[in-house]
């Protein structure tokens, strides 16, 4: 078993470790969210951050690529995702971007949020250049390796740039390879390490610098790692340039007060989890970026003394409660997923839902009240993907409460249940999708949700995946202009 591959290796983001300057970039660009941020916006936060101390450019231009790359960073750790709607760059806050801006006054809090964050990132990920050959959830696997008793709960900084960077997928095996290699590795002198990093000098110049000079120092800045600093092993030239980057002793470790929420994240969201694919074949990759900008777990929000039955989180786990409807067809989380949905749905001021059920009933009637128009909506689970839709039989659903059309909700499905549909009164909309807008309203406080916009698209689109016109509806009303 080999954990390098071709001297490929996570790419680890490097353009900033001050997590303050983190902060004051997502506080400035939520602050915009209405209006959108121009260029001149942009010069202007860097000339904020250079009062603030937290910007050094030395280029009296203040080149805007440097707040670009700080947006790009934010996209990485979660704060949320970048996409384009008629060709204008958008940026839109994650459900846990929004709650760590709620709480970035409160150090405790905020590290509590920013340490769930680190959990939803993923390789494949959106916006980072590491290889598609990696699939795994990084930064559980570094937590979960500071969890080893048999690692004295640590790592040190020539560990990660040496073995932990090159790990391609995390499976028990694998793991358990990993551990053993490290505990070889601290067997080691300074001089025989020395001798290791300097035979691929290329291989770890980059690895060992954005962990132990960016990374690691962003996260203790963030209050999710305890540093330790260590001597220095040896130092690795970089390139033909007179730079040479350290390789060092220094180690990180889990502060104590977070290290409950670790272990329970672990229990709940294994580093042993399969990411999604960015590149599945059966899913636009919108549908994909979503779904991993979702992630909202309860654990923290009763950590942090959020209220766990929160709308917000209703919402944002309908997908979930498609999956629990699917497994506990006789047990007591049987209609979780109507009745999120049902209230959902009744959210719409336009809109009234009931939820009926029941073989050879729609699961959900409802009447848009401004137009005097009913329709179906039907929940389809995830047990097995969605492979076949019956209009003859939603048909009848339709008819019994005199339905105009029917709204299909699912996570996932095959590209033949379009067929199924295409010539009838049916639209499919995905899970997160349809709550992604409606979290998106609360969250901005829109106090009455019309409808008029999500009926427009259906009548001009029946018989289709409307998925991606309700998702550029939610980026063009709630994403900032980037």
């Amino acid at each position: 078993m080999t954990l390098r591959i071709d001297s490929k290796k996570w790419i680890l983001y490097r353009h900033t470790r001050d997590f303050n300057k983190l902060c004051t970039v997502a506080e400035f660009l939520k602050s915009y969210t209405k209006t959108g941020i121009s260029k001149n916006d942009k010069t202007k936060l860097n000339l904020k951050l250079r009062e603030l101390g937290l910007y050094n450019e030395r280029n009296p231009e203040l080149p805007l690529d440097a707040i670009n790359h700080k947006i790009n960073q934010l996209s990485y750790y979660m704060f949320g995702y970048q996409a384009k709607v008629d060709g204008q760059d958008r940026f839109l806050f994650s459900p846990l971007g929004n709650l760590f801006l709620k709480h970035a006054d409160d150090k405790v809090k905020a590290a509590k949020i920013f340490l769930t964050m680190l959990w939803a990132v993923q390789y494949q990920h959106p916006h980072s250049g590491t290889d598609n050959e990696f699939q795994l959830y990084p930064f559980r696997l570094i937590y979960r390796l500071l969890l080893e008793p048999k690692l004295s709960n640590k790592l040190f900084a020539f560990e990660v740039a040496y073995s932990v960077v090159f790990f391609k997928e995390a499976t028990k095996a694998s793991y358990n390879y990993l551990v053993k290699k490290l505990l070889e590795l601290r067997k080691l002198s300074d001089k025989e390490l020395a001798q290791k990093f300097q035979k691929d000098r290329h291989a770890f110049v980059n690895s060992a610098y954005e962990w132990d000079y960016y990374v690691s120092t962003l996260f203790e800045s963030a209050g999710v790692l305890n540093k330790k600093r260590g001597v220095v092993i040896c130092k690795l030239q970089h390139g033909i340039t007179n730079t040479f980057r350290k390789i060092t002793r220094n180690e990180v470790s889990i502060p104590s007060n977070l290290k409950n929420l670790v272990e329970q994240l672990q229990n709940e969201y294994s580093f042993l989890e399969k990411p999604l694919l960015l590149n599945d074949p059966e899913r636009l990759k919108i549908d994909v970026i979503k779904e991993i900008y979702s992630f909202y777990p309860k654990s923290l929000l009763i950590e942090i003394g959020e209220l766990a039955d929160d709308i917000k989180f209703e919402l944002l786990n309908l997908p979930k409660l498609i999956e629990q409807y699917a497994n506990n067809n006789e047990g007591a989380e049987a209609y979780l997923f109507e009745d999120a949905l049902t209230d959902g749905l009744n959210m719409f001021h336009n809109v009234k839902a009931e939820k009926i059920g029941g073989a050879g009933n729609t699961d959900i009637e409802c009447l848009y009240i401004t137009k005097n128009k009913k329709f179906a909506v039907d929940a389809k689970s995830t047990k097995n993907k969605l492979s076949l839709i019956n209009s003859g039989r939603l048909e009848g659903h339709r008819e019994k409460i005199g339905g105009v059309y029917t709204i299909v909700v699912t996570p996932r499905y095959v590209p033949a249940v379009l067929q199924d549909i295409r010539t009838s009164p049916i639209v499919i909309i995905r899970a997160n999708t349809f709550s992604e807008y409606l979290y998106n309203c609360i969250d901005n406080d829109v106090r009455e949700i019309d409808y008029e916009d999500f009926d427009s698209i259906i009548v001009n689109n029946l018989g289709k995946d409307i998925s991606k016109n309700i998702s550029d509806l939610t980026i063009s009303r709630f994403a900032i202009k980037s």
